[in-house]
């Protein structure tokens, strides 16, 4: 199911050549059939009558002359956002009420013509990033179902990439509306604090949070942010955006975290698309300024570590009181933990907050905007499972500052790692530059073709690993027999990075290679690269015999694959053969 167009489609319903409930029907459609590989993307649906009743008042609208931005188009909404008659849980069962007026977002987007198709799953009461926090279950990566969706709007971030519906509504107190946009090759709006309305909001962090959009494009979300922007007399929090934002220019200055601040946590796939969208960005005009991004990190660490923990938990404050149990385990000793806190506590870290935020404003007088990776690496809902504090952590090193600095952001893909899993990189601004960040966003799109994203996983994708071999399991060689019977595929027949030397063992039997690594004193050699099941790469590594392993090898390209490695004592009495390029050559001279 390719991805829906907002504009597409509201320009369609709206000059008539398609009508809202065609839409909406269409929709319900492509819901239906989706439950059978994520039902669990959502938590609360309509009936489909009240749905198509009211994509049917869309069209009766337009036939009487509206003029509808949204007309006809298919949206869903995280359930921590109200929308009347419909239960909002955010994803705690025994929280749950009915509101009786929706979230004003919400109702703006209704009034412009756009049909609510349902509310999503999230991590619970917004707390997680990894989407697997929810008794409702734990939706995960369209692209590869065995790793995490993102959080904590990870049925909205499902249901855009998914191509059920047009756009969704998220949110983002420190990175939800952007780690899922990362992970499904979304754009992930995350507007201004305040320029947004987040009444009909179930606050996690009130002062910060924020209703964001998922959309398959750039204009989609351009489009929504059109719609549901604007000042709130009803919320508390609400702020005017006093208009003297700029477009970001022909040539600019983007920011960049010092080489050492670039952690992707060992996904070496990550950091090479983080790089090829630093030299895309370049190619837009954009001129690199290192950024010591250390003061954002620290502030960041107040959002978990410090009192604003505290304010996650005022907002479940009664239910945590007189029923912890019904909370989610991860979630609520997060939320206990804020009861820690004191008020000194809360001024001492507002103090310091302060002077992290004035570090920001010092930066952007250097620089017209920061590009930063949404999210470092990716893990499967298993290990988030086993592991669930110190992985969800990790996903936010570069999301968590932002709300807390007062700036917004537009998260937009970069890629996909070997195993379909997408990644993206987020342009960053000060506050209220959120339409110079979408035309910027545009512009990182436009500039070159993007990656084409691979097919939904709709029935388990395989887990594979790629190997390269370099001796007697070359095709031919007397063991290739143990790649063939588990069924390896060759893909490849390339070099290694000029950093290898090649040595003859001295009694092996059959003869085999030790391939070492010599930095710059090594030379590219021979390899293949085979693709095989990850329970059949496993019972490989166990048959191979010391002093040779696996390991890690960098190919020409500057790709890393599995491959065979040496210990040093493998080429004790051992023939450097590095001049003759393989083992293939070896043998032949032999």
């Amino acid at each position: 199911m390719p991805v829906l167009k907002v504009t597409e489609i509201a320009a369609e319903v709206q000059a008539g050549r398609r009508t809202a409930e065609t839409v909406a029907r269409e929709a319900l459609e492509r819901i239906e059939a989706y439950d059978a590989v994520q039902a669990h993307a959502w938590i609360e649906r309509p009936r489909a009558e009240a749905i198509l009743a009211r994509a049917r008042d869309v069209d009766a609208r337009i036939a009487a002359g509206e003029v509808l931005p949204l007309a006809g188009v298919p949206f869903a909404v995280k359930d921590n956002i109200d929308v009347a008659g419909v239960p909002t849980t955010a994803a705690c069962p025994t929280f749950a009420y009915r509101p009786d007026a929706s979230a004003t977002v919400v109702a703006r987007l209704e009034a412009a013509g756009a049909i609510m198709m349902g509310k999503t799953n999230l991590d619970q009461f917004a707390t997680g990033l990894v989407g697997a926090r929810s008794p409702y279950g734990a939706p995960e990566c369209v692209f590869n179902r065995a790793y995490v969706s993102g959080g904590s709007s990870s049925g909205s971030a499902v249901s855009v990439g998914a191509g059920l519906v047009g756009f969704a509504l998220g949110t983002d107190t420190a990175g939800s509306g952007r780690v899922p946009a990362s992970f499904n090759n979304l754009i992930g709006l995350k507007p201004t604090k305040g320029r947004w309305s987040t009444t009909g909001l179930v606050p996690a962090c009130r002062s910060i949070d924020c209703i964001t959009v998922f959309a398959g494009d750039v204009a989609g979300a351009a489009l929504v942010d059109s719609v549901a922007a604007g000042f709130d007399a009803t919320d508390p929090y609400s702020r005017s955006d006093p208009g003297a934002a700029t477009a970001i220019p022909a040539s600019f200055r983007f920011g960049l975290p010092k080489p050492e601040q670039q952690i992707f946590m060992g996904d070496a796939q990550a950091e090479a698309m983080f790089q090829a969208a630093v030299q895309r960005v370049k190619t837009m005009g954009g001129t690199p300024v290192e950024v010591d991004i250390e003061p954002f990190l620290a502030a960041a660490q107040l959002l978990y570590s410090g009192p604003w923990v505290a304010e996650r938990t005022a907002a479940v404050e009664e239910l945590l009181k007189t029923n912890p149990g019904a909370i989610q385990p991860t979630v609520r000793a997060i939320l206990q933990g804020g009861l820690a806190y004191s008020a000194v506590d809360t001024f001492k870290a507002m103090y310091e907050m302060q002077a992290y935020a004035r570090v920001a404003e010092q930066m952007w007088e250097g620089i017209d905007v920061l590009l930063l990776p949404t999210a470092p690496t990716i893990y499967r809902v298993a290990e988030v499972m086993a592991e669930p504090v110190a992985l969800n952590a990790n996903l936010g090193r570069y999301t968590n500052f932002v709300n807390l600095l007062d700036m917004s952001a537009v998260a937009v893909p970069a890629g996909f790692r070997e195993n379909g899993t997408g990644f993206g990189v987020t342009l960053i601004g000060p506050a209220f530059a959120d339409t110079a960040l979408l035309d910027l966003a545009r512009r990182y799109v436009e500039i070159a073709p993007m990656p084409d994203a691979p097919p939904l996983d709709l029935e388990g994708r395989p887990e594979t690993v790629k190997l390269a071999v370099v001796g007697a399991h070359l095709a031919g060689m007397p063991l290739h027999w143990q790649l063939t019977s588990r069924e390896a595929r060759l893909l490849a027949r390339t070099r290694t990075a000029p950093a290898y030397r090649l040595y003859a063992m001295a009694n092996s039997t059959p003869p085999k290679p030790a391939l070492i690594h010599a930095g710059g004193e090594g030379s590219q050699i021979e390899v293949e690269v085979y693709e095989l099941p990850v329970a059949a790469f496993g019972s490989f590594v166990v048959e191979v015999p010391a002093p040779l392993a696996i390991g890690t090898v960098t190919l020409e390209d500057g790709s890393q694959v599995k491959g065979f490695v040496a210990e040093p004592r493998a080429i004790d009495g051992a023939q450097d053969i590095t001049a003759l390029g393989g083992w293939r050559a070896y043998i032949a001279q032999r």
